[in-house]
């Protein structure tokens, strides 16, 4: 018998080193698309994902406040940007592989699921792309320390489907949109056409990501009759703990279906604060 997919997604999850989980990732997505377009749809099923997915011994994780500063000038700092895309790419898999296993007891059209698993597809040869511009360097994946708190928002909305939507590809990802097309121009700058190539593809994807996002948390407004602006005010502000900061890619996000009464009205809060 088939592997169901969230048995398949919990491996994933449990597979430490980057290559073989990004490699493992695709072999599911591949199994999960062909049995789709052969009309004969492998089972979701149920799998229970562990807390936090396998990592590898390296990178090591700090405290974010303790990452080391990237100087984007410098050779070593261009360096530390394709090591910090590699692990966000890296968590990235992870997290999209973890909703699908984490909230299949939420009934969802099977459009959310091929929604889900083509992300963790990109994800991952986004993160391969990042290893190989890394190795062109003479450097790989885990060289340097990486982020502690990427995992966070995964643990804070582990039992809220709306909450993981609003946060992971409405805030998270949609921050990638921003802030891609400088680090572009960095690498344009620098001469360095197989990074330029690598994050023209992954800018270009992660609209798809933040558009899943966008379109499963408005399915689930409309499901139970909620107005999803002030949901997605309501959700950011529990369970996001940085600031929304502008500059925002409005014609990316607008294309990704998050226009800017969503994120404005947050980043304005912010910062109106007091400190």
């Amino acid at each position: 018998m088939s592997a169901s997919l969230s048995e398949m997604a919990v491996e994933v999850l449990r597979t430490a080193d980057g290559r073989a989980k990004t490699a493992l990732s695709r072999r599911h997505a591949a199994a999960w698309q062909a049995a789709r377009a052969a009309g004969a749809p492998l089972p979701l099923g149920r799998a229970t994902p562990p807390d936090r997915p396998a990592r590898p011994a390296r990178p090591a994780l700090l405290d974010p406040r303790d990452v080391p500063r990237r100087r984007p000038g410098s050779p070593a700092g261009r360096l530390a940007m394709l090591h910090a895309v590699a692990h966000i790419e890296l968590n990235a898999v992870d997290l999209h592989w973890d909703i699908i296993a984490r909230f299949a007891d939420t009934p969802m059209p099977i459009g959310f699921h091929d929604d889900w698993v083509r992300a963790a597809d990109e994800e991952s040869r986004h993160f391969n792309l990042m290893c190989d511009c890394l190795e062109e360097l003479g450097s790989h994946y885990g060289a340097l320390p990486a982020h502690a708190g990427m995992w966070r928002a995964a643990e804070d909305t582990a039992q809220d489907l709306m909450g993981r939507l609003a946060v992971v590809p409405m805030v998270l990802e949609a921050r990638g949109l921003d802030v891609t097309p400088g680090m572009i121009e960095i690498f344009e700058r620098a001469g360095m056409t197989s990074a330029v190539d690598a994050l023209r593809v992954i800018h270009a994807e992660e609209v798809h990501h933040v558009a899943y996002g966008s379109k499963w948390f408005h399915f689930l407004c409309g499901r139970h009759d909620l107005d999803p602006r002030p949901v997605f005010h309501d959700l950011v502000r529990r369970y996001f703990h940085g600031p929304l900061k502008p500059p925002f890619n409005e014609e990316r996000r607008a294309e990704a279906g998050l226009p800017p009464d969503f994120y404005w009205p947050l980043a304005e809060e912010r910062r109106a604060a007091p400190r």
